[in-house]
This record gives structure tokens, sequence and C-alpha cells, in this order.
């Protein structure tokens, strides 16, 4: 690990691993907090680097420490799953692994929650990380396997790290949007054709409301990317976003669908899936919309969003026992769901069930009070003037 000023999250991060790995090395770069104590509490092996801007020269300095024959790279901000453990020792036992691609859940996120990270490797001199921001060893191990095509890249079905480091919140705290830019605008200025920082720089841009900039990126990545297919998948998934935005509804669907095509593991799907079936509603089109958000639940059944657009596909199309039922299982994923229960007190209130769809509605004002409390205002006068309370 790299860290700096992470003692708000660093103890459930070592948790995770503490009875799983055998060493772990941790670089501090520049910390003013409890970090560098709190490591050393769990037994890691603590050293120190200058920051100098660039997260791979500080993960390459953390490589020289290690012993072990394999690494496992986490964040301060990132868990092991226990789960996923058992998969793990069986693979790094394989010989003719050189790296194990590892699925991440990005904690709090609606519309893409999983990704593939290349986290898990031997411990090989010739594996290196490289680019200044969003550091990777895919480039070192792609060198590699030209030269020795024995090795083989695999990856652990099932997901392996929780990631909360993408929550708005946090984003917000640690600036994360201005540094990742400044990083990938210098490695873009002496790699203007890399498809990888294109699809990152060119996504950050949608992002950040700078939509003509993000689409030229964006479009010069897939122009770029050959059969990078998961590169190309998330190309096509922010150039559907930089659409939407630009409410170029055909261009987005468009998009999408092309992501949807590609040969990736499905879970990283899901965004396209959800994103396609938002887009496919607001045109009409609901057994489309059905059929997206469907096989969102046949990739990953615990999709609490898409529960939720199905109770709102459900409930479009008078399909009220349906609709009841989707909002619960959202529901049940997600206790603190508040739009799910305001759309079952909805559903319910249609199927004549006032005694229930109150409850559910007293419990929706209760969570928007928390999180939003306009809504809960405007949900309490809706009800009022409706003769409920």
């Amino acid at each position: 690990m790299i860290v700096k000023n992470e003692a708000a999250t660093l103890s459930k991060c070592l948790s995770s691993v503490r009875k799983v790995v055998d060493e772990m090395v941790i670089v501090d770069t520049g910390s003013i907090d409890r970090t560098p104590y709190i490591a050393k509490q769990f037994g890691a092996k603590v050293h120190h680097f200058q920051w100098c801007n660039d997260f791979s020269a500080a993960r390459n300095a953390a490589l020289k420490y290690v012993t072990g024959d394999w690494i496992l790279v986490l964040d301060a901000d990132e868990v092991l799953t226990s789960g996923i453990v058992p998969q793990l020792k069986e693979a790094i036992a394989r010989d003719e692994y050189l790296l194990i691609n590892l699925v991440r859940q990005e904690v709090g996120a609606e519309q893409s929650p999983y990704s593939l990270v290349s986290r898990l490797f031997r411990n090989h001199p010739d594996i290196r990380f490289e680019r200044p921001y969003h550091a990777l060893i895919d480039d070192s191990v792609s060198l590699m396997l030209m030269k020795d095509p024995n090795w083989q890249v695999g990856y652990l079905p099932g997901v392996a790290i929780l990631h909360t480091g993408y929550q708005k919140n946090a984003i917000a705290q640690n600036n994360k949007y201005a540094k990742a830019a400044a990083a990938m605008e210098a490695f873009l200025a002496t790699h203007p054709d890399d498809p990888y920082v294109c699809s990152k720089l060119g996504a950050l841009y949608v992002e950040t409301g700078k939509i003509s900039q993000g689409m030229e990126l964006l479009k010069r990545g897939v122009a770029t990317s050959d059969e990078n297919y998961d590169i190309l998948y998330e190309l096509h998934y922010h150039l559907g976003i930089a659409h939407s935005r630009l409410r170029d509804f055909p261009q987005a669907i468009s998009h999408y669908q092309a992501a949807i095509k590609l040969p990736i593991y499905p879970m990283l799907k899901l965004g396209a899936y959800n994103n396609l079936g938002n887009l496919l509603k607001a045109a009409g089109d609901l057994n489309g919309a059905k059929n997206a958000y469907a096989t969102t639940l046949k990739i990953d059944p615990t999709f609490v969003v898409g529960h939720y657009n199905m109770g709102m596909i459900f409930k479009a199309m008078g399909l009220l026992t349906d609709a009841i039922a989707s909002y619960q299982a959202a529901i049940n994923l997600n206790p603190y769901y508040a739009e799910a229960y305001q759309n079952l007190g909805v559903v319910l209130l249609k199927a004549g069930n006032h005694q229930d769809s109150l409850t559910v509605f007293k419990k929706a004002i209760a969570l928007h009070e928390r999180y939003n409390p306009e809504e809960a205002k405007r949900l309490r006068q809706g009800l009022q003037e409706m003769g409920l309370v």
C-alpha cells in the first residue's frame, strides 16, 4: 500500500488482510496524522517516500520492500472480502498465472458498481507500475506476455475488493478530481493517443461539465483502442453518458448497445444495461427497458437499483403486484432507500391498501428528512392535499 493521512480508514483495511497475507508493506508519502502508528500497530513494515506527484513512482518504491512471491495491492479506502480468500489462495498456487485480475465493487455507486482491477500479481522484477495517475502494471505485464506466451492472466469471479473512495463526499474531501486531472493531463501531453488515459480523462471531463473536451478524448480512445475490450467498454459507456448529457439520446443508446456487445466479464456491464434501460424507458419503450433491467438482475441479483427500476417499469405497465415485489426487494437490500419506500407507497395506494401505504410513506418522509429535507416537505404536503395525513 501507499498511504497519506489515512487514519480514518486504515484499520478497517488492514483488518481485512491481517490473517490472509504473510507481510504488510506500507509506504507513507507524508502523513501528518496517526497513519504510520496505526500501520505499525497491525504489524506492518512502514517505509517513507518523498511525494513527487506520481503514484507509479510511489508504488514502485513500495515494490522494492516486498519479500513474498505474490503481491496484493490495496488502497486504504478498500477492504478485501473474506469470501474471496479461498479462490485467491488456490489461484496463486498455480504456476501459469502472472497476473490475476480482481473484481472491485464501488460501494454506494448506483450506475456502474463493478470494475476489474489488476491488483494481484507475481513479485517479478519486470513488473512495475506506470502512469502518474491510475497507476497500472498492465503495460509491463503485456510486454512480458509478448516475450513469454506461456504466462497467463486470469481473474477471480466474485467480488474481491470493496471500495468506498468514489463516493461523492470522499471525492470532495480529497479534491480527487483536481488531482486526477492535473496528473492525467501531464501524461496525455506525451501520450496523446493512449486509449486508457483518453478514457479516464475523457470521463472526468464529462463528469465535471467539460463535455465537448471529454467527447473528443473518448472518441480518440475508441479509434486507438484496437481489441482492448475492457477499455473500449469504458469508452463507449462514457460516450453514452456524454450524449445523454447533451440530450442526444439515439447516440447515447447506440454507445450503450456497443458497450454491451463487447466480450467482457458480464458484471462489468451493469452500468451500460442500467443506463440503456433508463433511456428506453424515457423513450416509451417499456418492454425494451424491462429487458435491460431484467438483464442487470440476472447478472447480479443484489443490484439494488435494478430492482427499483423494475418496480418503476411494472408501475408504468400497471402491474402493481410485480411493482410492489420489486420495490420490496430493493428495500430488503437497502433499508435506507427513501425513493423505493416512496414509490412503494404510491403503488400500495393505487392498489387500495391505504393503511400500508401510509406506513410506507411515513418511512419515506423520515428518510428524506435525513438526506433530502426538501423532498420530505414536498411529500408531506402531497399527502396532506390527498387527505391521507
